[in-house]
């Protein structure tokens, strides 16, 4: 397994493993979200050239997973993460995660956040595995409001959704004695 920043090429690619990601919402009687559109091209042509797009590949280097990532209140948010099903349960998505998290420390980003379905086995149980904490409504920051306000129009609050939170380690440098 690789992880790199996606390319442009690979975009198409990203729509194809959302479509398949969504299939198993199916069988929790969610065809709503088994049946949303995967993000258009141009916004995650909008992650490519902002850098806050990576993949995970296999040995042909063919995407198998992505995660994109917005900055939002001193915090990395993982807008999206997702591995093809003919993939699962290889721990790429962990994996993905915890790039993601090296990224953020270097950044100087306190955290990952992200928001998720409570009650989906591969979703909010799955990121407490991955040391994520659910956050209380007295935690949210503003960002954080803003972006569950929008899932809420477009209709993701039909069941139920959380907030979560993971502590990025800082890197700390290294002082040269004089």
């Amino acid at each position: 397994m690789r992880i790199r920043l996606a390319r442009r090429s690979d975009l198409p690619l990203l729509q194809a493993i959302e479509r398949a990601a969504g299939e198993p919402f199916r069988t929790l009687g969610m065809s709503r979200v088994a049946d949303d559109d995967p993000p258009p091209l141009e916004l995650l042509h909008g992650y490519h050239r902002a850098g806050r797009a990576w993949v995970t590949t296999g040995p042909d280097d063919r995407p198998l997973g992505y995660l994109i990532a917005d900055e939002v209140d001193g915090s990395a948010h993982v807008e999206q993460v997702s591995v093809h099903p003919a993939a699962a349960r290889r721990g790429l998505g962990g994996a993905l995660i915890d790039h993601v998290a090296g990224w953020a420390a270097t950044g100087g980003l306190r955290a990952l956040t992200l928001t998720t379905f409570s009650h989906v086995p591969w979703n909010a149980p799955y990121y407490v595995r991955l040391g994520f904490r659910v956050l209380t409504e007295s935690d949210l920051t503003d960002g954080l409001r803003k972006i569950r306000a929008e899932e809420a129009e477009h209709g993701l609050d039909r069941w139920p959704r959380v907030c979560m939170r993971r502590d990025v380690p800082h890197l700390t440098e290294t002082v040269r004695p004089q």
